[in-house]
């Protein structure tokens, strides 16, 4: 499982005074880009699912976040990961679960995992548990 810390940044926060739910798009994009890179480093992959639930707002006063993610399944082409949005106070600001899938950046197009990648993948998932 991947913990990043993040600064929460003027420019993350809206006129409500809260930071924007697109925000914590990117939050989640830049832990699960760390864990991809970390368990699979030379694998390109795309998103094509992402759903999320946003449990508390973030303010500017907050400070910080940490972004978790880690694995939770795959399929023959594609990888679901698990996130977390977890406020300084150490409470949940949002969850999500992605899918992402490995991309033949030549064909422009989906591939499947290679036997490598699975035996990898279980690994780390199994460790991730």
């Amino acid at each position: 499982m991947i913990e990043l810390p993040m600064r929460i940044r003027w420019r993350d926060v809206d006129s409500y005074g809260h930071v924007n739910n697109a925000v914590y798009l990117t939050y989640l994009e830049e832990a699960r880009d760390r864990w991809v890179e970390q368990t699979l480093p030379d694998t390109n992959f795309v998103i094509v699912r992402i759903a999320i639930d946003y449990r508390r707002e973030l303010a500017l006063a907050d400070e910080e976040v940490t972004v978790t993610c880690r694995g939770i399944g795959y399929g023959t082409s594609s990888i679901r990961t698990s996130e977390q949005v977890l406020a300084k106070g150490g409470w949940v600001a949002a969850e999500s679960e992605s899918v992402v899938v490995a991309h033949d950046a030549i064909e422009r197009r989906a591939r499947s995992l290679t036997g490598r990648e699975r035996a990898r993948l279980d690994d780390v998932i199994a460790a991730d548990g």
